[in-house]
């Protein structure tokens, strides 16, 4: 009874002392998720002042984020009560099991810390890697975010895209649009080759350096077949090629120059009646 009147005695030193500090950690925890925020974006804005890459500038800020609020998550067990050097202990006892269990997660750090650094793609480069192919919007700690041109986001782990081929269709200034151009083999394959070179040499987007190439590639089953190969900006290709397109089926047409297509002739035979 004794030491239920004790207890009873002692219960508001209690709630004030361990209620302080309960209250602390809050404060400490919306506090320090808070300064992370703010530590990614000084981060952020610091970096574009000196114009560092965008892929440096994304992943150096969710490094700054991370630091931040681990060191808020210690600092919150700190406070009530918990011994953070016996937990920074413990954590670096389990840290070889953690290892394992999370070698995937490691690896996509690990690949993200080599795009940094190597840079195969930046933000806003279209690459195909890990099995898919879309514009690079921002590379995180673990995984890569890309937009394919239909406006779709698709997440892939940083590790898939440096295990495999990275395809970097933005690196370059330049593209070749590489077309095939099937002409009858009745048509005057002369004219039809100075025809396109004319339409390459009059167009908005083939550039003068390095020169074009159209040249008869192959006689087919059913087409003389032209390489038509213009240089492009590589911010041009896709509307380059659309209107070379466009532009070479109209010119041939107005020409008289036919242009084979799959067709079948089926003759029917008659059986005299009986």
């Amino acid at each position: 009874m004794n030491d239920l009147n004790g207890l009873m005695e002692q219960a508001p030193d209690l709630i004030v002392t361990y209620g302080l500090k309960l209250i602390f950690a809050i404060v400490i925890f919306i506090v320090g998720r808070y300064l992370s925020n703010v530590a990614k974006k000084l981060t952020v804005k610091l970096l574009e002042k000196r114009k560092i890459d965008k892929t440096v500038v994304s992943f150096v800020g969710n490094i700054a984020w991370a630091v931040i609020f681990t060191l808020t998550i210690i600092a919150t067990l700190g406070q009530i009560g918990v011994q953070t050097a016996s937990l920074v202990a413990v954590v670096g006892a389990a840290g070889l099991a953690v290892g394992l269990a999370l070698q995937g997660s490691l690896s996509n750090f690990a690949a993200g810390v080599l795009m940094v650094l190597f840079k195969p793609c930046r933000v806003g480069d279209y690459v195909e890697a890990g099995g898919v192919a879309g514009t690079v919007d921002e590379i995180t700690i673990f995984s890569t975010k890309m937009l394919t041109p239909d406006n779709k986001v698709i997440i892939v782990p940083n590790a898939s895209i440096m295990n495999g081929s990275i395809t970097n269709y933005s690196a370059m200034e330049k593209r070749r649009v590489d077309m095939v151009i099937g002409v009858s083999y009745d048509a005057d394959i002369r004219q039809a080759k100075q025809l396109l070179c004319s339409i390459l040499e009059n167009n908005q987007y083939v550039l003068k350096e390095p020169g074009y190439t159209v040249a008869v590639s192959s006689l087919g089953d059913s087409s003389v077949n032209f390489v038509v190969r213009p240089w492009v900006k590589t911010s041009d290709y896709w509307a380059a090629h659309f209107e070379l397109t466009e532009t070479i089926k109209l010119s041939l047409d107005e020409a008289g120059i036919g242009i084979p297509y799959p067709q079948m002739d089926v003759y029917i035979k008659e059986t005299p009646a009986a």
